[in-house]
């Protein structure tokens, strides 16, 4: 269980290759500063000695012979950024869905009641953040169109580099553990139905925070502090780091911000 200084650190964009700090976006930077302590400066770019990063795509744990890439790949879809206009990015993962005047959704803890594609993309997240190994996210996050979203920027560069970036370590090991705490937390079924249809984690994500209940903060500051909790109360929103999967079982976002 993650109970240390927690984090809600300044996101930002890569471009070039370069951590941009800004207001609209939550990330991690190194070290690793709660909302109230958050530098104003942008982090340095990584040593020109950073070992490379292999770029062959590994097996996915306990998947067939031969088979390298995440559970509904789809590279024949149309790159949203091409237009040349600001990065698009999906309403699940950018809007959390905390509206106090509709009913919330149920807040669901059983991995049972997945659909079986959902249920095995995150027992394969889980399995790689257990071992320890950044690298085994690489075929889960797949590429080109279909690449899990990871940012509300851009990335210019290798996603497993970037995340390794947002970490307090230099082997990503602190992020691994936030994924998987974030998927042992409730999920929520939103947009049931239409095409943003989204299995998400945590379910604070989708409720409004002065609505949580004893029980519910307990499992939030699981996850976050209670410094934190305080400045995403004056948002209005969770806006920590939140998982989505569709329901074909493609690793939709890992991201954070608002």
């Amino acid at each position: 269980m993650m109970r240390a200084q927690r984090l809600l650190p300044a996101l930002g964009l890569v471009l070039g290759g370069t951590l941009l700090a800004s207001t609209a976006l939550v990330t991690f930077s190194v070290p690793a500063f709660a909302l109230s302590e958050i530098p104003q400066g942008a982090p340095s770019e990584p040593s020109a000695s950073t070992p490379s990063i292999q770029r062959t795509p590994l097996p996915l744990p306990n998947a067939n012979d031969g088979e390298t890439t995440a559970p509904d790949a789809q590279p024949g879809q149309d790159n949203p950024d091409d237009s040349g206009d600001e990065p698009q990015t999906s309403p699940s993962a950018v809007h959390p869905r905390a509206d106090p005047d509709s009913p919330p959704p149920e807040i669901v803890y059983d991995l049972q009641r997945l659909p079986e594609p959902v249920k095995r993309m995150h027992q394969l997240i889980i399995d790689a953040c257990k071992s320890g190994d950044l690298e085994k996210l690489r075929p889960l996050i797949g590429n080109g169109d279909s690449q899990t979203q990871l940012t509300l920027g851009e990335i210019d560069g290798d996603p497993i580099d970037f995340i390794r970036q947002l970490a307090g370590d230099d082997q990503g090991q602190e992020i691994l553990a936030i994924l998987e705490e974030i998927l042992e937390a409730g999920y929520v079924h939103v947009d049931a139905g239409t095409p943003e249809e989204l299995y998400v984690w945590p379910y604070f994500f989708a409720l409004p925070l002065d609505k949580l209940t004893p029980a519910q903060r307990v499992e939030l500051f699981r996850i976050v502090t209670a410094g934190d909790f305080e400045e995403m109360k004056s948002i209005g929103a969770y806006i920590f780091y939140r998982v989505g999967i569709t329901p074909e079982g493609r690793w939709s976002f890992f991201v954070a911000g608002e």
